[in-house]
């Protein structure tokens, strides 16, 4: 069932801000907006370039469920920067051989939504060399976005990590017992920080359940997330799947 969040400005704020400040935009940068308006993304990708005064082209539906039509959108309109899941990502590099050419603007390319596998990325590099993937974790709960993990050229295990909190934002991963679990052990992702959300729209009891007292920080708050993960020796996470049956339909 379709839950309702409330978010803040605040929060969406702090995750454009990150972004501006990691990833600054370039005098002549064009991004795209393709994303349904249900889904948190569509934030940043109308907000985040706008008030920065650089130029946003809308994509039509028909075009992006065409991938032929899609990259030929991007490659005419010289988007430099794209956000999109990583089942897009697949299909579009699925499209030619020669994608890195036909799309010399696109330069950023920011993966989010789904956990991205490991081929997936790798094929990119291989396509891709001179372009930047980046890979982000969140969820509405918490206005998007609040890892990240540049790909790049760096090299990667049997999974790819979702990196280390963005700005203004903690992550913890904790046992069963509310406890913080030690490098390479399994556990909960919590997350707290600026951009939590106030909690689910007329949900009390699920807004009590998910958004908990911070143990660590009295009077803060933590989002129980239900997905797990564990660190790994350099400071990323890895993300291990949920700890429940939940399924993602449709964004």
């Amino acid at each position: 069932n379709p839950k309702g969040v409330m978010g803040i400005h605040r929060g969406a704020i702090n995750r454009f801000n990150w972004m501006w400040e990691t990833y600054p935009f370039e005098t002549g940068e064009t991004c795209c907006q393709k994303t349904s308006l249900s889904f948190i993304d569509s934030l940043w990708e109308i907000f985040g370039p706008l008030l920065k005064g650089i130029a946003v082209v809308v994509i039509a539906d028909e075009k992006v469920q065409d991938p032929e039509l899609l990259v030929k959108e991007l490659s005419s309109r010289h988007v430099t920067r794209i956000v999109l899941v990583p089942s897009l990502l697949r299909v579009i590099l699925e499209t030619h051989d020669d994608l890195d050419s036909m799309l010399p603007d696109l330069r950023t390319w920011v993966t989010s939504g789904e956990a991205i596998t490991v081929d997936l990325a790798e094929k990119f590099r291989k396509m891709m060399p001179r372009k930047v993937l980046i890979n982000l974790y969140g969820s509405s709960e918490v206005t998007a976005d609040v890892t990240c993990y540049e790909i790049g050229n760096r090299k990667f295990g049997r999974c790819v990590p979702i990196g280390r909190p963005i700005f203004n934002t903690c992550v913890y991963l904790l046992d069963a017992n509310m406890q913080l679990t030690p490098i390479g052990v399994r556990g909960e992702l919590y997350i707290g920080g600026d951009n939590l959300a106030r909690g689910y729209f007329n949900r009390a009891d699920l807004t009590s359940e998910r958004f908990i007292p911070d143990p660590f920080h009295p009077g803060k708050t933590l989002f129980k997330t239900g997905d797990l993960g564990r660190y790994r020796q350099v400071g990323n996470i890895e993300y291990l799947g949920r700890r429940d049956h939940q399924v993602k339909v449709r964004g």
